[in-house]
């Protein structure tokens, strides 16, 4: 028996009965196979995340770093491209000298001008040549191709499973598609309760505030992030979803957003975005040619909302402050699939299933329950700055009994749940840098506070006493 008929039965569940010597044999078969497995398992490229190590950035140069560090994005993206069409897996030099050294050399010249505008005004940072080099990943949990997504049956039935989309041939754009992958997926039900909470003491603020802002009927819609990369067009490289402030974009000043319309019933012009969810089943928005579309690998129908709550609560061991006017928080990181999990807060679950939260892998969820993500925001601040230069150190979650480390003052902790009607068996993804293949582990959200001062007071004086407004 060839290693190929080994692994495909090993892939498809199928079983040899092996005696005496013949279990040797099958024990080298099934590692054969599980090699091959990871042979044919999806690559993508890991370069080390620039932004989130630049701690101190003088405000003077932000906006040209932002710049920069937007190119390194777009560098990364366009590497992955080139590594996804090309014939990567058959040759490892062409890997090296096609993909790989033209990469860190790209990202040598960018480390190298961000490096400069910063010593245009303080002192030039060390090391940064050190991030340039980048390698190969491979998605090494996921099967071979071509295996089939698992359902979550109705309840009593036992549907049959979705066809899985793995490495496939290119999009409209160009771009190559990788994911999700069967491993990414599992039954909701399979999963055992997970949640905890801090005990709340005494001196808890136990109220809540909501702002009811919309489910993006409006259908705004764009591939930026004025967070991260402000001034850049298609800075994400994926479609983000928007309620609240309807000016939102790359370009957006305070100013802008202070004036803007909102989609908010208590005039709240907060922004708050994430991206978007598609169902993976062969229909395409009429961005499949664009960027954040399918020409950076976000393909499939984009699904609204079934409902979305936007929901502040206050800490379970103090009365809370108010959130500063223009104050940016990002929860989650979007390339946590190359990154690792230590900035990642993705929490996916299914209605009446919601005290088992998944960071990895997307829900099955049965008949009748829909899918939800939700994030949770950081809910401890500096007390002095709306932002930082990696857009994470002016804010910080609190501590497991849900105090603020020192330095920090507890604000209302932000929490935004969204959910999606999807047919039990039904293959979706959200939105992602390409390179990060649809991993659920990336998921991400997003908030500016443009709250007025009175609305605020409101909210602030609401948690704090305990009662429920909104």
């Amino acid at each position: 028996m060839t290693v190929a008929a080994v692994a495909a039965m090993a892939v498809g569940g199928g079983a040899l009965l092996m005696t005496g010597n013949n279990a040797s044999a099958s024990r080298e078969s099934a590692k054969a196979a599980r090699q091959l497995a990871a042979a044919q398992a999806p690559m993508t490229i890991n370069c080390p995340d620039v932004a989130v190590r630049l701690w101190s950035v003088p405000q003077q140069a932000r906006p040209a770093v932002d710049n920069e560090l937007a190119q390194l994005d777009t560098q990364v993206a366009d590497a992955y491209g080139q590594l996804a069409t090309g014939d990567a897996k058959a040759d490892q030099n062409w890997v090296r000298s096609q993909v790989l050294d033209p990469l860190s050399s790209q990202r040598r010249s960018t480390l190298d001008r961000i490096a400069a505008e910063i010593e245009r005004v303080s002192t030039r940072p060390q090391g940064l040549d050190s991030l340039a080099s980048c390698t190969v990943k491979r998605d090494d949990v996921a099967p071979a191709s071509g295996a089939a997504v698992p359902s979550a049956p109705a309840s009593g039935t036992s549907a049959p499973g979705a066809p899985a989309p793995g490495a496939s041939a290119p999009a409209a754009g160009g771009q190559a598609q990788t994911g999700p992958r069967r491993s990414d997926f599992v039954d909701i039900r399979k999963v055992r309760p997970n949640v905890a909470s801090p005990r709340l003491q005494s001196t808890a603020s136990r109220g809540t505030f909501q702002s009811r802002c919309g489910r993006n009927e409006n259908k705004h819609f764009n591939p930026d992030n004025v967070i991260v990369a402000p001034g850049v067009s298609n800075g994400a490289h994926h479609m983000h979803d928007y309620v609240g402030n309807l000016e939102t974009d790359a370009f957006s000043s305070n100013d802008d957003l202070a004036t803007a319309g909102t989609t908010c019933t208590n005039g709240d012009r907060s922004t708050h975005y994430w991206p978007v969810l598609r169902l993976r089943n062969g229909k395409n928005e009429g961005d499949v040619n664009l960027p954040g579309g399918g020409q950076d690998g976000n393909v499939g129908r984009i699904l609204q909302p079934a409902s979305v709550q936007l929901t502040f609560r206050g800490s379970p061991v103090s009365k809370v402050t108010a959130i500063p006017t223009f104050l940016r928080i990002i929860t989650g990181d979007a390339k946590a699939f190359t990154n690792g999990t230590a900035n990642a807060n993705a929490s996916w679950s299914c209605t009446g299933f919601e005290n088992r939260q998944l960071k990895d892998k997307y829900p099955l969820c049965p008949q009748g329950s829909n899918v939800v993500r939700t994030f949770k925001f950081q809910s401890c601040w500096d007390g002095q700055n709306t932002d930082s230069a990696n857009h994470r150190t002016h804010v910080a979650f609190a501590r497991p009994n849900g105090s603020c480390a020192k330095g920090f003052r507890a604000i209302p902790q932000l929490v935004q749940r969204i959910t999606y009607k999807i047919a039990p068996g039904s293959v979706f993804a959200v939105d992602s840098f390409p390179e990060q293949l649809h991993k659920p582990g990336t998921d991400h959200g997003d908030f500016i506070n443009v709250m007025s001062s009175s609305l605020m007071r409101k909210a602030v004086n609401c948690i704090n006493s305990g009662r429920r407004c909104g």
